[in-house]
C-alpha cells in the first residue's frame, strides 16, 4: 500500500519509523523482493563524500567604521568575489592563493571558518560618500561574522564517467593523477550509496527536500548546473554516465569539517569535499525496487582523458562492482582503479543521517517542485556576433 510524506512523518515523530541505509535496502530487496521490503521500511538514506569542485559559501562580514565598500577581498590571500553589496562575498572553493598558489584555496578557507579558525580579511575600495573607507585589513572566524552559508551550484552528480589515459605521458586532471598507457582508472561515486542513483527519475528530490549537508541539515535550492537528465539509461532507471546535479544550500557555521575537507589535486588545482545524504521516503514498491539497487547494477563509461576534446568517445562501459574491486580490464589490459571519493565517509554519512531520523531528530519534506525530468546541456562554441 502507498505510504504519503505525512505518514512517514509521523511514524518518524512517534520513533516508529523503519529506516534503512542504501546498503541495507539492497540487501532486504535482494532477498526479500521490493514488495515487501515497501511494506517494511519507510525511508532509506544515501550518502556521498566527493571532490565538488562547483561549491563555495556566501559571506557577510558586517559594516566596519567607517564604513568600507569593498571592491577587492582577499582570505588568508585567497582572492574572492566581493561584486555584491558593500561587505557581502562569495568564496569560490577552486580559488586560489596568491601566496601559496595551489597548496591553499577558497576550499581551504571554508574548511577553516567551519572549524573556527581565525582567517586573514583584507580588502580595498575605491570610496564612496556613504563607505569612504578604502582599505581595511583584520581577522575573522565564524563567531564574528553574520551570515555564512554554504552554497553549491553543482553537487551530488547523478553517476559520472570512469577516467583513464592511453598516451604515454601523465596527465593531471580533476579525476586526479592518470599514469601514461592506461597505468590506472579513476571513479567518482558512491555507486549503490548514491543519492541521486537511489531516485533515478527524480520521484522524491527535488526543491525543498531536506538534506544532510557537510554534518548539517540544508536544502536542495534548485537543480544544478550542467543538469542533464536526457541521457541513456539502463533498465532500472539509473544513468550510464553523468545526468542530474543539485544545487545545495546549508548553514556554514553548523558544519563539520569531517565532512567538509579543503583538497589539492596535485598540478590541476583546489576543490572541496562536500558529505551529502538524502532521505528517500519509501512511498511504494517502484521507490523499494529503486533503492535496492546494486552497484552491479549501476554502470559509468569509461573515457580517455587524454583526448583534449569535449567530445570524447567512451573506450566502454563498466559496473561499479568491478570498479570496487581494485581492477578492470580495458582491452587486453588489467587496469588498476581508484575512487576519487569516499565510500567509508558516505556509509558514515547515511548511517548518521538514519540515527537522525531513528531520534526524531530530522523530519521528510516534501519537494515543492520536482527536478526537470528533461533536457541536456549546452556546448561553448565560438560564435560571432551575427551568428548569436
Amino acid at each position: 500500500m502507498a505510504k504519503t510524506y505525512q505518514e512517514i512523518n509521523q511514524r518518524i515523530s512517534r520513533g516508529e519509523a523503519v529506516v534503512l541505509t542504501a546498503e541495507e535496502m539492497t540487501e532486504l530487496v535482494k532477498s526479500d523482493g521490493a514488495k515487501k521490503a515497501a511494506a517494511r521500511v519507510d525511508v532509506v538514506t544515501t550518502g556521498t563524500f566527493g571532490p565538488m569542485c562547483s561549491s563555495g559559501a556566501f559571506v557577510n562580514f558586517g559594516h566596519s567604521e567607517p564604513p568600507i565598500k569593498m571592491s577587492k577581498v582577499w582570505l588568508n590571500d585567497v582572492p574572492v568575489c566581493a561584486d555584491l553589496a558593500a561587505v557581502d562575498v562569495y568564496i569560490g572553493a577552486t580559488a586560489m592563493s596568491d601566496t601559496e598558489g595551489m597548496a591553499y584555496g577558497g576550499a581551504h578557507v571554508i574548511q577553516d571558518l567551519i572549524e573556527g579558525k581565525r582567517v586573514k580579511l583584507r580588502s580595498t575600495a575605491y570610496g564612496t560618500d556613504c563607505y569612504p573607507l578604502r582599505e581595511i585589513e583584520t581577522w575573522v572566524d565564524k563567531d564574528t561574522i553574520n551570515q555564512a552559508y554554504l552554497f553549491n551550484p553543482r553537487n551530488s552528480y547523478q553517476n559520472y564517467a570512469c577516467a583513464t589515459n592511453s598516451s604515454d605521458r601523465t596527465i593531471y586532471t580533476y579525476m586526479g593523477v592518470l599514469l601514461p598507457n592506461f597505468g590506472n582508472a579513476t571513479y567518482c561515486s558512491a555507486g549503490q550509496l548514491s543519492p541521486l542513483l537511489n531516485d533515478p527519475l527524480y520521484r522524491t528530490i527535488g526543491l525543498g527536500t531536506r538534506i544532510f549537508l557537510g554534518g548539517a541539515a540544508g536544502y536542495v535550492a534548485w537543480e544544478g548546473t550542467q543538469h542533464k537528465p536526457t541521457v541513456e539509461r539502463s533498465p532500472g532507471g539509473t544513468p550510464v554516465g553523468p545526468a542530474a546535479s543539485l544545487a545545495l544550500i546549508g548553514d556554514l557555521k553548523q558544519m563539520d569539517s569531517r565532512f567538509i575537507r579543503g583538497a589539492r589535486f596535485h598540478r590541476y588545482g583546489v576543490s572541496l569535499y562536500v558529505g551529502v545524504g538524502i532521505p528517500i521516503p519509501i512511498l511504494d514498491e517502484e521507490m523499494a525496487a529503486y533503492t535496492g539497487v546494486a552497484d552491479a547494477d549501476i554502470v559509468t563509461s569509461i573515457f580517455d582523458y587524454s583526448q583534449q576534446s569535449r567530445s570524447r568517445d567512451p573506450l566502454g562501459r563498466i559496473d561499479y562492482e568491478r570498479l570496487r574491486s581494485g581492477s578492470i580490464k580495458i582491452g587486453e589490459k588489467k587496469v588498476p582503479t581508484a575512487p576519487l571519493s569516499s565510500y567509508k565517509v558516505a556509509r558514515r554519512i547515511a548511517q548518521t543521517l538514519k540515527a537522525w531520523i531513528t531520534e526524531s531528530k530530522f523530519a521528510l519534506t516534501e519537494p515543492l517542485q520536482p527536478l526537470p525530468s528533461e533536457g541536456t546541456v549546452l556546448p561553448l562554441d565560438v560564435r560571432t556576433e551575427e551568428g548569436i
